[in-house]
């Protein structure tokens, strides 16, 4: 506890940094010019950043996010004695616009719709200050963005949106322009979006900072490669630049008087009819390329009825009032997820299977419980209790050893008998009644296996 005082205070200590120097006050010269406003006069400064509030703050953010080590191979937990050493000199690199961001490590998880995801970590360091960076800008900016925006924005969530976007069904606006930007983070253009935060930020160190860490670098096999355009997912700064980016699409939706909402790259607008849901979609397009030079990925966007397209993982029912139920691709993941976690390993107990598997029910009721179909939550639950019950069968191997189980568990002798020899495959057993009679609810329930269909939010 000591230690970590001493930390906390080191962050605070350091003479008042210089003025920036001139180069730092010319690195953003052709950025804030190509900007179709004047840039700001005044707005967050390196001073604020650098803040001890703000970096305790900060600090105590990383900690709770954890995450990887980046290039430098440091830790997170590694970080505080790190700066008890290092933050004066690191203070006044920032305060005289000399610090410079290390190259992000590249790593690919894979996307819920297929296929991988590339990410760039920052190194912990790097996290540390982008995230006090983060604070201030996020301060300053949150207020002057859309009301339709709702991705990363504090007290703001994805069930909102989709709460937003269920009123503009109900209204009568029962046709979607379901936008999806082509490799959005990947394809940021670094002249335009640093134009769009010299408008906000007049501090020629904070604003050399912020392209210090879009144009990093990134590192792969050892080598690292330029990054002239995007902004990398992974680190804490990325999505207040995506806000920022996609604002102005935010202000022209806002100024046609469309209805719409936006969580991050993921924009549907609602209108009345087809064809002026294929006109709006036709004028997105020509927009987005002319004045962010972003594309619209045509493969996964469409104009279409809201019950056949998805929106952070739920779709509407055609029904007036439309009522919200999961996208059927986000119960094919959820099941793919469960036969994951329950495959037969050597050794497992049920206990254990039930133990694994409900951290992720918990946290996946807590999301997709805002559907408002029990039906559908009550028909998984059920889908759940038999794939266990194939499992245990699977254990239990032979027909000894199953009929002992059997009749171990209450059932009668003639019904163990003709179930143990059964030559149907164990999907087909565990809905039979020797096994619901065997493996019962109560037991699930006693083992503690989380029922996606209680407690929902609405």
């Amino acid at each position: 506890m000591r230690q970590k005082t001493q930390v906390e205070l080191n962050l605070g200590t350091g003479t008042r940094g210089e003025a920036p120097n001139t180069a730092a006050q010319e690195v953003e010269a052709s950025a804030a010019g190509a900007s179709l406003e004047r840039p700001a006069v005044a707005g967050p400064s390196m001073e604020a950043v650098v803040e001890r509030e703000n970096l305790k703050k900060a600090l105590a953010q990383v900690k709770r996010n954890k995450g990887t080590a980046g290039v430098d191979g440091m830790t997170v937990d590694e970080l505080p004695a790190y700066l008890k050493e290092h933050w004066l000199t690191i203070r006044a690199q920032l305060l005289d616009g000399t610090y410079k961001p290390q190259p992000v490590r590249r790593v690919e998880i894979p996307k819920a719709s297929g296929g991988l995801r590339p990410l760039g970590i920052p190194t912990v360091l790097d996290r540390f200050i982008q995230q006090a960076v983060m604070q201030v800008l996020q301060a300053d900016w949150d207020g002057t963005f859309s009301e339709a925006s709702f991705g990363f924005r504090p007290t703001r969530s994805a069930h909102q949106a989709v709460e937003r976007a269920q009123t503009y069904i109900a209204s009568g606006h029962a046709v979607v322009v379901d936008i999806d930007l082509e490799k959005f983070f990947d394809r940021v253009n670094h002249d335009i979006l640093m134009g769009l935060v010299a408008k906000r930020v007049a501090d020629k160190r904070l604003l050399k900072l912020i392209r210090g860490f879009l144009t990093a670098g990134v590192m792969e096999g050892g080598l690292v490669s330029p990054t002239e355009e995007g902004t990398p997912q992974g680190g804490p700064l990325s999505p207040l630049l995506s806000n920022l980016m996609l604002d102005v699409l935010d202000k022209e939706l806002e100024k046609r008087g469309h209805r719409f909402v936006r969580y991050a790259d993921d924009c549907n607008v609602y209108v009345r009819s087809q064809k002026a849901g294929e006109r709006v979609m036709a004028g997105i397009e020509k927009f987005l390329a002319k004045r962010l030079k972003l594309k619209v990925n045509k493969a996964k966007s469409a104009v279409a009825k809201p019950s056949v397209r998805k929106f952070l993982g739920f779709s509407f029912t055609w029904e007036q009032p439309p009522r919200r139920r999961i996208a059927p691709q986000a119960v094919a993941r959820f099941k793919a997820k469960v036969r994951e976690l329950t495959r037969r390993t050597g050794g497992r107990s049920l206990a254990q299977s039930v133990k694994e598997l409900s951290v992720y029910l918990k946290g996946w009721r807590g999301y997709f419980g805002f559907c408002q179909t029990p039906s559908v939550l009550r028909a998984l639950d059920e889908w759940i209790r038999r794939r266990l019950r194939a499992v245990v069968w699977k254990q239990w191997k032979r027909g000894p050893a199953r009929f002992a189980e059997l009749r171990r568990r209450g059932v009668g002798r003639v019904l163990a008998a003709k179930t143990a020899s059964s030559p149907r495959g164990p999907w087909r057993l565990a809905n039979s009644p020797a096994l619901n009679m065997a493996l019962p609810i109560a037991l699930f329930g006693s083992l503690g296996l989380v029922s996606i269909a209680a407690q929902r939010t609405a």
